[in-house]
């Protein structure tokens, strides 16, 4: 299993349209096979930086994916809102793997400490 960070740079003034762009993207990726982990949007500090998050089983998995995305009409329509409105200025896309699991709990946090 892999996990794809993008990293958008979006227009501070446009946060509306990069909001309806990740609930389309809500709706599309897992209908065309990548586990969404979510679409996350400037909140507090920077106005600009946004990211999306998903995993998939492999590269080979991720190409399989993309052609499905770009057939799917939701996922077809999304992309081009995106070219037509130009709410986001740069797009960075990375690949990794999870390093830390198995991970604890909460509660076994607390017990550790004195």
């Amino acid at each position: 299993m892999i996990t794809c960070f993008i990293r958008y740079q979006i227009d501070p003034f446009k946060k509306d349209m990069f909001a309806e762009y990740a609930r389309n993207w809500g709706q599309a990726i897992p209908r065309c096979g990548a586990d969404l982990i979510g679409y996350y949007a400037p909140h507090e500090g920077s106005a600009t930086t946004a990211y999306g998050v998903y995993d998939i089983d492999s590269l080979a998995a991720y190409e399989a994916y993309r052609e499905r995305l770009r057939n799917d009409p939701l996922g077809r329509e999304n992309y081009e809102m995106a070219q037509r409105e130009r709410f986001i200025l740069k797009e960075d896309r990375i690949f990794l793997k999870l390093a830390s699991a198995p991970h604890g709990t909460p509660h076994d946090r607390e017990k550790k400490q004195p």
